[in-house]
């Protein structure tokens, strides 16, 4: 494919979830003067396909996003993210970089089961290489900090940062082969604590809670570290298609809130599994609030569809410290809105299909693991400094008096 991308109105989506079956979806269009992506289904997606969201039926339809700045549906989670779309204004040569655009330049590395093609007849996607491996890893970083930098990237350096595969975020972050398996790395950005570190403790600290997580590895980098976290919508060559909560609780029409995604649940997961997804669901949000993780926004939290055409929760994610003492989440929590108590989680603990007594026991369990926590990130390797930093926060009184209120009781 030549490297020159001459501007055009439509692209064609494809599934991808079959290796040796690729097929064509939609076909995607500008709308709103370029500021939304539309989808309509093809015929042959009609006739054996599924609803890619609740929001996108398997009808003869255009489809809108609500926004503008969106694209339609789960289309939207196709999207390149922050550092993505940076990534994309650095690298291509384009006269026009719409919605239309950033989605066919975020590649074929892209986050979940979906693909964007020029083509509705041939999946060929714009980019497409060898993965970097692990030895690629300190051009890696080096390459990541011209593009903070604004610095010019040799051509050959480019094809080491990938632009489109994660849910969220701008923090910096590329694709990485480790013993052959896709990982994505994320680097630091120059902050006052070796994030990525406290990233990996607190994934591992999350997994010794009851949360499933996503594996992680801490990598050297210099001084500091890179963090891999193995990719979750990947098992072997087969691709998961997967729905960020955004996606989920958009279609269905319910705010962004933890209770919402809950419930949620009980119409998408398999009915075996309702209430331990539900209760896993629980479980996370209170980890959220006792470790200062204000950020899980509901690009954070990911629903990943089954053989059976049902839903679970994804591995956990972007789970690390906000260092900010905000005292909100980033969403709805229970009773009192996006309040960072344990008493708001408790408030709503029967849309999690938990009995009082349960959800207590819940948040007693994680308490106690929590309390631990600064011997736990010291042991990973975690500097004291970085521990003293987040400790103005995860021990500060707001927090801590919570947390005590469930360790001391017998």
């Amino acid at each position: 494919m030549a490297d020159r991308y001459a501007p055009q109105d439509r692209l064609f989506l494809w599934w991808l979830g079959d290796p040796a079956d690729p097929r064509a979806i939609g076909e995607l269009g500008q709308a709103a003067g370029g500021r939304s992506v539309s989808l309509r289904y093809l015929p042959g997606w009609l006739a054996a396909g599924f609803a890619l969201s609740e929001d996108l039926p398997l009808v003869e339809e255009l489809f809108l996003p609500p926004e503008k700045d969106h694209a339609a549906g789960a289309v939207d989670d196709a999207r390149p993210d922050r550092w993505g779309e940076r990534v994309i204004r650095r690298f291509e040569a384009s006269p026009r970089l719409s919605i239309l655009e950033f989605l066919l330049f975020a590649g074929d590395d892209r986050y979940g089961a979906l693909g964007v093609s020029q083509r509705a007849d041939v999946y060929e996607p714009w980019r497409r290489g060898p993965m970097p491996t692990l030895d690629s890893l300190q051009q890696m970083a080096e390459v990541v900090k011209k593009v903070l930098a604004n610095e010019t990237v040799p051509e050959l350096q480019k094809r080491l940062v990938r632009p489109g595969a994660s849910l969220g975020g701008a923090r910096p972050k590329s694709l990485l082969e480790i013993d052959g398996e896709p990982w994505l790395v994320k680097f630091s950005e120059g902050e006052e604590i070796d994030l990525p570190l406290v990233e990996h403790a607190t994934m591992l600290l999350a997994a010794s809670c009851g949360i499933e997580v996503a594996r992680t590895q801490a990598l050297p980098v210099g001084q500091e570290h890179a963090v891999a976290v193995r990719r979750f919508d990947r098992v072997g060559s087969t691709r998961l298609h997967a729905v960020s909560a955004q996606v989920a609780l958009r279609a269905a029409g319910e705010d962004n809130g933890y209770p919402q995604l809950a419930q949620l649940l009980r119409r998408m997961a398999p009915a075996d599994r309702i209430q331990a997804e539900q209760a896993q669901l629980f479980r996370r949000m209170v980890f959220n609030i006792l470790m200062d993780n204000t950020d899980d926004h509901e690009k954070n939290h990911a629903l990943l569809r089954q053989p059976d055409g049902y839903y679970v929760l994804s591995p956990a994610f972007d789970v690390v410290p906000s260092a900010q003492g905000l005292g909100y989440q980033a969403m709805e929590v229970g009773d009192q809105g996006t309040e960072s108590t344990l008493d708001n989680a408790l408030s709503q603990a029967r849309q999690f299909g938990l009995k009082p007594d349960a959800a207590r026991a819940v948040v007693r369990e994680v308490s106690q693991a929590v309390a631990g926590w600064q011997p736990f990130f010291r042991q990973l390797g975690v500097l004291d400094r970085d521990i003293e930093l987040l400790a103005q926060y995860i021990e500060g009184d707001r927090l801590r008096q919570q947390r005590d209120a469930f360790t001391s009781a017998t």
